[in-house]
């Protein structure tokens, strides 16, 4: 009998995928194990293995398709004693039964009849023109529907709903998005904070080129979408502002090149940068002020220092989380780095190497850049960005003298964090990298 095999959940949160590269043609054997395709998700390019041994009979979706939903059937194999002229391929009707696609995972979350009560904040005003449901009655949604909902700023009274017993489903919230039905004038809070930037950004004017200048178009990867979406929401709704301390680094320096004399027979070759996130762990660990998230009408304050480290690759920007930094020595966190870096510029890393981090560091000191600011990566409070160290003058008990100096900028939301507590993070901050023997201790 064929096996079918599924566009795969490459992460809890995704619901579809771009089909990036297929790595096998149909009458190709693969054996379970093997690579097969690379999906993209909107964090980056993940391999595909086959899990049977077979013969690739047909290939159903074709690659750089986007917006592929979880569960579609993407490929059929024929077994080892199997015909490939024989393997079939299913219906339409037999497809939905066997795999059901994202959008009708909503369907089945019905079933459970989970309800949910109007927010007050909600129920305040109610939009023109569409009667709205008796005050206090239970609404019917799906779970689905209700974190678009919230997402939206949706009054999900305004709202008749299509799925099973009137529950409110998600293609019930699309149709409203499009007539721009139910939109409530007072969200509340997580609403509003939770709302995304899409339909912002879909509203932003969009240009075409210009006639008399040669061109070539290029797609936007789904990474590079979700940069887009990301930094435009985190510029739109997350009020920054900027602190900047500089930083002498010679000590650092002269401590680096021992350890890395005592390293040699090690493999390990510390970089400022470890230093750097080091240092960054330790401070947020002595100014826990600074590790926190701002939502909506609470805050969460880290006990753990997760630092999402920016690293460039083709077509865009990943983070990957340095986990637990403030409990790892130098040598630990340069090896973490330098794999973290090495399996996101070949697209290998697992959605759990990108997911959350409590604070950002962006450094482009390596291209010479003296200071800049940079954007939040929401929902985090805070980013650090990194300048290159060079020689500059100082003054010393009041004589003229020459120091190699770091500039860095503090990005703060200042819903979270406030000036004077990212002045002492930096502080905190500065006093480990001038004086790195404090960051063994």
């Amino acid at each position: 009998m064929a096996i079918e095999i599924f566009m795969p959940a490459l992460s809890p949160t995704m619901e579809k995928g771009t089909l990036a590269k297929w790595l096998v043609k149909e009458g190709d054997k693969v054996e379970s194990g093997d690579v097969i395709a690379e999906i993209e998700t909107d964090k980056a390019t993940m391999e595909v293995e086959s899990i049977d041994d077979g013969t690739v009979a047909k290939i159903l979706v074709e690659e750089g398709t986007d917006d592929v939903p979880v569960g579609k059937i993407i490929a059929m194999l024929a077994e080892e004693d199997e015909d490939v002229s024989d393997v079939k391929v299913p219906t339409d009707d037999k497809k939905a039964e066997a795999a059901p696609k994202a959008e009708e995972t909503d369907d089945a979350e019905e079933e459970k009849q989970e309800e949910v009560k109007p927010s007050s904040a909600s129920s305040e005003k109610k939009p023109e023109g569409k009667p709205s449901k008796a005050e206090g009655e239970r609404i019917k949604a799906s779970p689905l529907a209700k974190r678009i909902a919230s997402q939206e700023g949706l009054d999900l009274k305004a709202l008749d709903g299509t799925g099973p017993n009137g529950r409110i489903v998600k293609r019930d919230i699309e149709a409203a998005l499009e007539k721009g039905v139910g939109k409530a004038d007072e969200a509340t809070p997580a609403a509003k904070e939770g709302a995304k930037a899409p339909a912002a950004a879909a509203s932003a004017p969009e240009y075409g080129p210009y006639d008399d200048i040669p061109y070539h178009e290029e797609r936007l990867s789904n990474i590079r979408k979700t940069i887009a979406r990301r930094l435009t929401e985190s510029k739109q709704h997350v009020p920054h502002f900027y602190l900047t301390i500089e930083c002498e680094l010679d000590n650092l320096l002269a401590q680096r090149k021992v350890l890395n004399e005592k390293l040699a027979d090690s493999g390990v070759k510390l970089s400022v940068n470890d230093f750097i996130i080091r240092a960054t762990a330790l401070a947020l660990k002595k100014v826990p002020a600074a590790n926190v998230q701002f939502a909506g009408d609470k805050m969460y304050w880290y006990e753990r220092a997760d630092i999402s480290v920016a690293v460039a690759i083709e077509g865009g920007l990943v983070t990957p989380v340095v986990r637990g930094a403030d409990g790892m020595g130098l040598s630990d966190i340069s090896k973490a780095v330098k794999d973290l870096a090495t399996r996101a510029r070949d697209g290998k890393l697992a959605p759990e190497d990108y997911a959350g981090g409590t604070f950002s560091i962006s450094n482009l000191g390596m291209y010479g850049i003296k200071e800049f600011g940079a954007v939040i990566n929401p929902p985090q409070g805070a980013i650090l960005a990194v300048g290159a160290g060079e020689q500059r003058p100082v003054v010393r008990d009041g004589a003229l003298a020459v120091a190699t100096v770091m500039s860095c900028t503090m990005s703060c939301d200042h819903r979270a964090v406030d000036g004077a507590v990212g002045a002492e993070f930096l502080a905190a901050f500065k006093s480990y990298v001038e004086d790195p023997i404090t960051m063994l201790l």
